[in-house]
């Protein structure tokens, strides 16, 4: 199911810089940063709620692919797995804070969006 993405209005300096934060808390927060700004920014600015929403699921999907690597660490191919979604989450983490700094809605390229 494809998320449609933000059409709103232009975001503020503000806006831009609580979107980019959403996304490079979650290099080294996991997805309590991104959950924290989406629960104080929900309501006050679409751009910040609609990226910290992204920034959130995408942490989400990496936490379900952290225990796939655990599970798979029995047959060898966990370290593998683990270590692809090391360098995923940094290089996309940091792709989404630059788009959200520019104040581009970004989208991760594989996210389960569960909140919604």
């Amino acid at each position: 199911m494809a998320s449609i993405a933000y059409a709103g209005p232009e975001p503020d300096k503000d806006a831009k810089t609580m979107a980019m934060l959403a996304h490079l808390l979650g290099i080294f927060t996991g997805f309590i940063g991104a959950l924290i700004i989406w629960l104080i920014k929900k309501d006050q600015n679409a751009f910040v709620a609609d990226q910290a929403r992204e920034a959130l699921n995408f942490q989400i999907t990496m936490i379900i692919g952290w225990a796939i690597a655990a599970v798979t660490s029995f047959f060898c191919i966990g370290a593998i797995i683990g270590l692809a979604i090391f360098v995923l989450n940094i290089v996309f983490c940091i792709m989404g804070a630059l788009k959200a700094n520019q104040g581009i809605a970004y989208r991760y390229p594989f996210n389960i969006r569960l909140i919604k």
